[in-house]
């Protein structure tokens, strides 16, 4: 397969900046094997079934966009330099791999100041990347984080406009709770405590997971040739009630719906090894190409996504090629919103 199999062109008018108010009012696009049916978010408890079961992922968008100063002392006196930060990952010694711009005027050991609540010492740099130490930890280093930093709205929204105090309500779920994203599990933007009332009267049941979203999320294919592309790594967990839960749902005969690529990942990550869902936790770098042969999904909801991206190949791959062309030929010509802020789709392989 070639790069150029994901490729669509996009009017960049459909890239959407703000998301829909309310979030349930966004567009659904409901694709099956042989029909496309408009509808919205707020229409899911009339599209589900009974016994349907959605999968949830319940990382919590952290803002890890932060400005700050560098101090120096030099002959002619105190030199300060803007430094900008976004934070990709935790590492297991407590420090944090980051993206800082310029890398070159900061050197290891020397003090980022953001604010007066926050300072990270710089500790390692190579490539591009660089580790931080904060002088903060726990909840005192995640309050200091909302008073000082801007969510990481992705590339194709940066471009347009600044990241302001709304985003810090509109790029989280509703159901967040586990810190540690760079980016949001975008489908999971559409639903509010109403939707899940209704969806739970319905007779539709949730299963939480963690997927921490990395800043990888957004890299470009580089490659013609997609089998040689190099997966980002996420940690993510599948704990014993989440397995059981959906184990209990197949048993039933209801169908697995993971809300959003991550928590589909995820659980087929987590469903490899013994072709069922089984606890899990740890790092996972699992591409999704067409021929993937699916062990725990039945459906997807998903918004529409970047072309020539891993997510356009993951889509394909559940739905097949041909079939995805179409759905996004659909979801242009009636001006369907798109990325992360954009509308949303319910792709159902096994429906007719």
């Amino acid at each position: 397969m070639k790069l150029s199999d994901f490729d669509f062109d996009l009017p960049e008018e459909l890239i959407a900046t703000r998301p829909a108010v309310p979030r349930t009012s966004a567009r659904l696009l409901h694709a099956t094997a042989g029909r496309l049916t408009d509808r919205h978010v707020f229409d899911l408890p009339e599209i589900l079934r009974p016994g349907d079961r959605l999968v949830l992922n319940d990382t919590k968008v952290i803002p890890a966009r932060l400005e700050g100063l560098r101090h120096r002392e030099s002959a002619q006196g105190p030199v300060s330099a803007r430094i900008s930060v976004t934070l990709l990952e935790p590492r297991p010694d407590g420090g944090w791999l980051a993206l800082i711009r310029p890398l070159k005027k900061v050197a290891i050991g020397e003090t980022i100041h953001f604010g007066e609540v926050l300072c990270a010492r710089l500790t390692d740099k190579s490539e591009g990347e660089a580790v931080l130490a904060f002088d903060r930890t726990g909840a005192d280093f995640d309050a200091a984080l909302q008073a000082v930093g801007a969510m990481p709205l992705p590339p194709y929204i940066a471009a347009k406009r600044a990241a302001d105090a709304q985003d810090k309500v509109d790029y989280q779920t509703v159901w967040a709770r586990n810190s540690g994203a760079v980016a949001a599990p975008t489908a999971s933007l559409h639903f509010d405590e109403a939707l899940l009332a209704a969806l739970a009267a319905r007779g539709v049941a949730f299963t939480h997971v963690t997927l921490h979203v990395g800043a990888g999320t957004f890299l470009p294919v580089k490659v013609d040739d997609v089998s040689q592309h190099k997966m980002h790594s996420e940690w993510g967990a599948v704990s014993e009630q989440a397995a059981q839960e959906i184990a209990e749902t197949k048993a039933a005969g209801g169908r697995i719906i993971p809300v959003g690529t991550t928590a589909l990942r995820l659980i087929e990550t987590a469903a490899r090894e013994s072709g069922t869902v089984r606890p899990w936790e740890g790092p996972t770098d699992i591409f999704i190409t067409p021929g993937f042969t699916f062990r725990a999904t039945d459906a997807l909801m998903t918004n529409f996504h970047l072309p020539k991206s891993t997510l356009m190949m993951l889509v394909s791959a559940l739905m097949g090629m041909e079939r995805m062309r179409a759905v996004y030929a659909h979801a242009i010509a009636q001006r369907y919103r798109f990325f992360s802020y954009g509308d949303s789709s319910l792709l159902c392989p096994n429906e007719p």
